[in-house]
């Protein structure tokens, strides 16, 4: 491993702790909150990070092969994500600290195993306008978005 890739599975790894441990602590009462930003209840928005955002692994491991990204458009992305949080608007804490647990383990152990080459392979992202690295991609879509999500289920409970 890289000592970029120890880094960003090193800052991945505490953020998902902290994903885990807001869910945890979160009452049953907090838990059907409506999140600012998404508009959907906390537990949505926790699942919402541990499935989509954590499944982007796939995308990550084909830009860090240097292969070419399937067309991904903000109306599909969002159609998803409407999708999903419909399909679970009911998901229970257990559920969504299965999910994290497995979803996060996958991407740290993803992340272990990245060269500084892997880590700078860059592909063709058409939802952000352009290339985008490996690097670049788990800082965005993971650290700073679900990052965001994280923000808003804090905002919700006025933690």
């Amino acid at each position: 491993m890289s000592e970029r890739a120890k880094d960003l599975a090193e800052r991945f790894t505490a953020f998902n702790n902290e994903v885990m441990e807001f869910v945890e602590n979160c009452s049953d009462e907090n838990w059907r909150k409506v999140c600012p930003g998404e508009n959907w209840p906390i537990g949505v928005v926790a699942r919402h990070i541990g499935a989509a955002h954590y499944r982007a692994l796939g995308l990550a491991k084909m830009i860090a092969a240097g292969e070419k990204l399937p067309k991904l458009t903000d109306e599909a992305i969002n159609g998803a994500n409407a999708k999903h949080a419909q399909k679970h608007n009911d998901c229970g804490k257990e559920e969504v600290l299965g999910i994290l647990r497995e979803n996060g383990s996958a991407f740290t152990d993803f992340l272990a195993e990245l060269t500084d080459e892997n880590l700078d392979h860059t592909a063709v992202l058409e939802v952000v306008g352009g290339e985008i690295s490996t690097r670049q991609f788990v800082e965005s879509v993971i650290l700073q978005s679900a990052g965001e999500h994280l923000a808003n289920m804090q905002s919700a409970t006025g933690a």
